[in-house]
């Protein structure tokens, strides 16, 4: 069932990021399977990349990590429009690690983003579901879409959470701004951001039809390597290679 421990464990993937113009990049799964569904990310401009801080990953690396196929698009690159979004999808159903590009997921880090992307939507049938940051104070003024989608707003409702169809908003007091999901700047909350990555996972798997992974089965593995076979290397391949939290092991997808 376990490795032979007498031999090295396949190395997990090294991130390449691939340009595919200014602005807009790619990186392939970065979990053991190495391969997972396609993702787009809206983020603003110099946003790190292939960076961890403190244990921080940036945005496009933790997906990645995830397990997804991943295109940044900057934003000065979705100045283009919507052909900024027909070279993601097309990055996608050309890359060789991408499972299926005929069901992608949507995440934009930002409110004037999430405006500029959310009319070209029904334009692109295979964007199946979306995630974006707002702010509590501007809901109104965030545009409405042809997916389901899940809000992410910083600041207190006496709501708490808001079902309405196929829209799904989550309020986030202890965050200032809808910039907390993105890290390396003030506006960074760590906790915030991570239960609001948890939530993204769990609206945007179904629609995508994964990345799906035993968990469990990958947790009784790495327990195996270190307290039975008590074997250092294969016990870091079943974590990614930054793990969030010193000591508790962040399980990296097969």
């Amino acid at each position: 069932m376990y490795a032979d421990i007498s031999q090295p464990p396949p190395p997990l993937p090294e991130p390449q990021l691939s340009e595919i113009r200014s602005g807009i990049s790619i990186l392939a799964p970065l979990s053991r399977r190495g391969h997972g569904p396609g993702l787009i990310i809206l983020v603003p401009d110099l946003t790190p990349q292939l960076t961890i801080i403190e244990v921080v990953p940036s945005p496009i690396l933790k997906w990645a990590e995830e397990g997804y196929t991943v295109v940044e698009i900057q934003a000065s690159a979705l100045a283009a429009g919507e052909d900024a979004i027909a070279s993601a999808l097309d990055a996608l159903q050309s890359h060789e690690k991408c499972d299926s590009h005929r069901a992608v997921g949507l995440i934009t880090y930002g409110p004037e983003l999430w405006n500029q992307v959310a009319p070209m939507l029904p334009g692109f049938p295979n964007i199946v579901g979306a995630a974006l940051y707002g702010d509590s104070k501007d809901i109104a003024n965030l545009s409405a879409a042809t997916v389901p989608v899940v809000q992410h707003l910083a600041g207190a409702s006496s709501n708490g959470l808001e079902k309405i169809a196929s829209l799904t908003r989550y309020y986030y007091p202890a965050a200032s701004s809808s910039a907390f999901a993105i890290p390396f700047q003030t506006h960074f909350h760590y906790n915030s951001e991570g239960i609001s990555h948890s939530r993204t996972l769990r609206a945007l798997k179904p629609l995508m039809g994964g990345p799906c992974f035993d968990l469990e089965a990958i947790w009784e593995e790495h327990m195996h390597y270190e307290f039975t076979d008590r074997s250092m290397e294969h016990t870091m391949s079943t974590m990614v290679q930054e793990p969030y939290v010193n000591h508790i092991p962040t399980v990296s997808p097969s």
